[in-house]
């Protein structure tokens, strides 16, 4: 069968190859009326272009790259997968990193080569590093801290866990435990636990500092269980308990479950991200939806107006987050 080619577009269409060229291209010059001609002859003949031509034509890979620090936390799992499935249904591909250190997340971020540009998905990198070593491709941050350099998508995390330590109070849960990561005797902080802490003083209840218990990593399922098994062994008194995440949420649920503490009845559990893992545990778990497939559509949206040719000021866009009942609380 003989390739389609642009003459052919062009004499559907009634317009130049040159016409047809820029329009398939993304090019600025031909009018509404002429684009929608042109799409539509190139979707009626199956016109599929030399993607090598496209690109030496204009200047771009076509690639986008995804860094994230892990993947055995199911929320950077699913968060990539989420990326993946956007930038394809951009025309685009990607090629996925895993910044398993500081060195291969900064790498990814100031040395980034054959891709047009980077979603972020920081754990290491800081302004300051940047600062010496500023980006060299279009950059766009998922979550995390507010950067001076990079377009930034903020998760609803304050109002994910106001809403999450909200659903456990109006159950008539008094004492909420809070199931951290970080130094055993530091002070959490941060927007879920202000989100936390505001709905406790909503409710006439001030925070208790001995019902905090830590795991030595945020995003294990391991350290759920290593913070819930510190918190038991205290002997301390409590009716819920409030996870940083899904994944410590697991962990945290396995030592109850050993220990013959009924979720709910005993201790209502709940965690945040909302993952595919949570809902199939016995009993489902409570959660908050950061909605990640709003995130990923405007991190992905940010990162192609950068691409081709958006250089206004820094842009932010903030994500709610809805409750997600089940059976644990």
């Amino acid at each position: 069968m003989t390739p389609v080619t642009l003459a052919d577009v062009a004499r559907e269409a009634g317009c130049s190859a040159k016409t047809v060229s820029n329009v398939v291209l993304g090019r600025p010059g031909a009018s509404a009326e002429t684009r929608v001609r042109v799409l539509d002859a190139v979707s009626r003949l199956g016109y599929i272009g030399d993607p090598a031509g496209r690109q030496l034509a204009s200047g771009r890979t076509g690639r986008v790259a995804i860094v994230v620090p892990r993947l055995y936390q199911p929320y950077f799992a699913e968060t990539a997968e989420r990326l993946v499935l956007e930038i394809e249904g951009r025309g685009m591909t990607s090629t996925l990193v895993v910044a398993h250190d500081l060195e291969t997340e900064l790498r990814a971020v100031t040395a980034a080569r054959d891709v047009d540009g980077v979603i972020l998905c920081p754990h290491a990198v800081t302004d300051e590093m940047l600062d010496v070593t500023p980006p060299n491709r279009p950059t766009v941050q998922l979550g995390a801290y507010a950067s001076r350099h990079f377009d930034r998508v903020v998760m609803g995390e304050y109002e994910g866990f106001r809403r999450l330590a909200g659903h456990l109070l109006a159950q008539g849960r008094r004492r909420i435990a809070l199931i951290w990561s970080g130094e055993e005797g530091s002070e959490p902080r941060g927007p879920r636990f202000d989100g936390y802490r505001d709905a406790l003083a909503d409710a006439g209840i001030r925070h208790d500092p001995e019902l905090v218990a830590f795991g030595s990593d945020w995003d294990r399922r391991a350290s759920g269980f290593e913070a819930m098994t510190a918190l038991l062994a205290t002997g301390r008194r409590f009716d819920a308990a409030l996870c940083v995440n899904d994944a410590m949420a697991i962990g945290a649920m396995r030592v109850l479950r050993t220990r013959g503490v009924r979720v709910p009845d005993d201790v209502a559990v709940t965690g945040f991200d909302d993952t595919v893992e949570g809902a199939f545990l016995v009993p489902a778990l409570t959660s908050a939806s950061p909605r990640g497939d709003e995130m990923v559509a405007a991190a992905v949206r940010m990162l192609v107006e950068r691409i081709e040719g958006y250089d206004g000021p820094l842009r932010e866009v903030q994500t709610g987050a809805d409750l997600v009942v089940r059976a644990s609380a």
